[in-house]
């Protein structure tokens, strides 16, 4: 019997447990290449098995862990391509940003028609997903993304203060206080689902709980924003 103890100091390891890269690898398949790579010996069937026999099957064994850790640590990525830390933007009003993949295509101007993805969470509902453009489907099956005139002030500025500063291919997760948020229900995006629509304006305009000074809390948002494409 081999008993073989595999430590990997590496943090990187453990960071598919991180909710933020849960959401980076959502759509990601499992690395069934690395798993088939590893291709275990089968019990001896008896105990008249020969010495040489076992042998050769515990360095398989060995063998076979070891280039299924060393494959992990080559496909890992970096510590320094991992942020975790969220940040102020600047002149947002307060919105905290965290850019979970950094776009390497042009970034917006005021003007400019930018089609995003986003998912809408509200906070004070212990992060109910409101909506997302992932649900919204054209004829053929395909997501339909938002698309708005950067600038035009008929998006939350919150939204706005988040796209102006990505790049096209980016993915950002942003914080959007009250401030920034709904201050109307006619400012986009508005949930196209009329039951989501209602919970999430009777949630943030709910005059009891605002009267009750609840209102710094009530219009919380928490967005993931994909900045697809933009046309000047």
């Amino acid at each position: 019997m081999v008993v073989i103890h595999c430590c990997a100091a590496a943090p990187y390891l453990r960071a598919p447990n991180h909710p933020t890269l849960r959401y980076l690898l959502r759509q990601t398949p499992p690395p069934s290449s690395l798993i088939t790579s590893a291709t275990f010996p089968p019990h001896p069937l008896s105990p008249s098995s020969s010495s040489s026999t076992t042998t050769s099957s515990k360095r398989r064994l060995l063998v076979s862990l070891s280039t299924l850790i060393f494959s992990l640590y080559a496909s890992a990525p970096s510590k320094s391509a991992i942020n975790t830390d969220f940040f102020d933007l600047p002149d947002s009003g307060g919105v905290k940003a965290l850019d979970l993949r950094v776009g390497t295509g042009a970034t917006p101007v005021d003007g400019d028609q930018v089609a995003v993805h986003y998912y809408g969470r509200l906070a004070a509902k212990q992060g109910w997903r409101f909506d997302s453009t992932y649900d919204h489907k054209d004829s053929s099956g395909e997501p339909i993304p938002f698309v708005f005139t950067l600038g035009s002030g008929k998006v939350i500025s919150g939204i706005e203060a988040a796209v102006r500063s990505m790049k096209v291919g980016g993915t950002r997760r942003v914080i959007i206080p009250p401030s920034q948020g709904y201050q109307n229900t006619s400012q986009e995006p508005i949930p196209p689902n009329f039951f989501d629509r209602q919970r999430l304006f009777t949630t943030i305009f709910n005059p009891t709980r605002l009267a009750n000074g609840e209102g710094s809390t009530l219009g919380t948002l928490i967005f993931d924003i994909e900045l697809i494409s933009l046309r000047h």
